[in-house]
């Protein structure tokens, strides 16, 4: 109680000391408003940008190898990339399941656009693709209605699909849709699943952008004989192969084994593209890594603006102050008792102006994420962390005029005008 008792008239002597200086006390928090705003708004944004990261290869698949085909664009460039190397074919996929070790599962991947569906869709038309059952698994698919198709219904060319949840809603609207049918271009398929929804699309150099949620994914025998592109000639065999490799094995070297095989049988055509999502993962943490960094460099400049402007203007306060800090010492005020006068009112302006910076960082993210498109997250320990550095800083920049105010003689001070 006595040391609260000797803290409460220092509290309540620098929120005055503030408030007859009302102005020139905002100006000097200005400092700290916009350097922890800053810190609040770039922790915000990269922890936006690391769920995000973390939503998209949690998509691909940590565990997951993709083998993306390079097709021909024009006739000229197949015959070129033809004389060299036959592109990618199930003879790849057998090769690659029968000579590399450490694989869970993989499968190939035909995929056509669609001339035609009905329903009528004024939405953009969605994408067929063809794989085998277990790409349900590779993928980490989740099912919200009906299931997904079987080896049995692969092996018999089944006319049956699963609808992604956009491809679901611009056909069949927001009922119930398995047992239901659409018709892709001549050819009558009965929906018997719904995919939940998937963030996102697949966004990756060498891969072809594809959104996840407008799909109508078919067995791959019934979309290899029941389906035929117009531009066929210019088509590899397959288009694509997931592999996911056991939990242990690393994805990287696995990776390297597949180019390897791959070289060897497109003779170095650079026809392919294989893409390691765990690869990418550590490529983008490193790259974040950087901006995080760059980003808290420039917000911890402002904060020591900030703090400047607090030594500032309690150097100032000093001076103003110096018959009063005279008549304390004479009536028998320690030095230390200064020293905690002027602390106190530095660490209240770094406290007040943490405290509108916090909220000025969490208006100013939101601001980010609607006007720049950016995923931003404001965390606890961002807040923590921005409000904790405001109050150091406040602490820092004060030691020095609160050691000035202590030191001045009681009798110069005293004659002070």
């Amino acid at each position: 109680m006595a040391n609260l008792s000797g803290i409460l008239p220092e509290l309540y002597m620098g929120f005055s000391s503030l408030l007859v200086h009302k102005l020139r006390s905002l100006l000097t928090m200005l400092g700290m408003i916009f350097g922890v705003g800053a810190v609040v708004a770039m922790l915000s944004i990269t922890a936006g940008a690391q769920k995000e990261m973390m939503s998209f290869i949690d998509q691909l698949g940590v565990n997951n190898i993709i083998i993306e085909a390079r097709e021909a664009v024009d006739r000229n460039e197949l015959q070129t990339i033809r004389a060299i190397s036959p592109g990618l074919t199930f003879r790849d996929f057998r090769a690659i399941s029968e000579n590399v070790q450490g694989i869970e599962a993989l499968t190939p991947r035909k995929r056509f656009k669609p001339g035609k569906v009905l329903p009528k869709t004024t939405a953009e038309v969605p994408m067929l693709i063809g794989v085998l059952p277990n790409f349900v698994d590779i993928n980490t698919l989740k099912m919200v209605s009906g299931r997904f198709f079987t080896e049995e219904e692969n092996l018999h060319s089944a006319a049956v699909c699963v609808l992604g949840e956009s491809a679901k809603v611009n056909l069949l609207g927001f009922d119930d849709a398995v047992g239901k049918f659409v018709k892709v271009n001549d050819v009558w398929l009965q929906v018997i699943g719904i995919l939940a929804s998937q963030s996102g699309s697949d966004d990756v150099e060498g891969m072809q952008a594809m959104n996840r949620n407008n799909m109508i994914i078919a067995p791959l025998n019934s979309v290899m004989r029941r389906f035929e592109d117009n531009n066929s000639y210019l088509k590899d065999e397959i288009d694509g192969v997931y592999i996911k490799v056991t939990s242990g094995t690393d994805s990287i070297e696995t990776a390297s084994v597949v180019r390897a095989i791959l070289a060897s049988t497109h003779k170095d055509a650079g026809d392919f593209t294989v893409i390691v999502p765990a690869d990418l993962l550590e490529q983008r943490r490193q790259t974040q890594f950087i901006f995080s960094v760059v980003m808290i460099c420039i917000a911890g400049i402002s904060l020591l603006v900030g703090g400047i402007g607090i030594m500032n203007i309690m150097l100032a306060t000093v001076l103003e102050r110096t018959r009063e800090i005279g008549i304390r010492r004479a009536i028998g005020a320690r030095q230390g008792d200064i020293i905690r006068q002027f602390l106190t009112e530095a660490i209240m302006i770094s406290i007040v102006g943490g405290l509108i910076g916090i909220g000025f960082g969490f208006s100013l993210s939101r601001i980010i994420a609607s006007m720049a498109g950016w995923s931003t997250v404001v965390t606890f320990s961002s807040i923590a962390i921005a409000f904790g550095v405001s109050v150091f800083i406040g602490l820092l920049f004060g030691i020095y005029p609160a050691v000035q105010a202590a030191k001045l003689d009681p009798i110069e001070a005293i004659r002070y005008e």
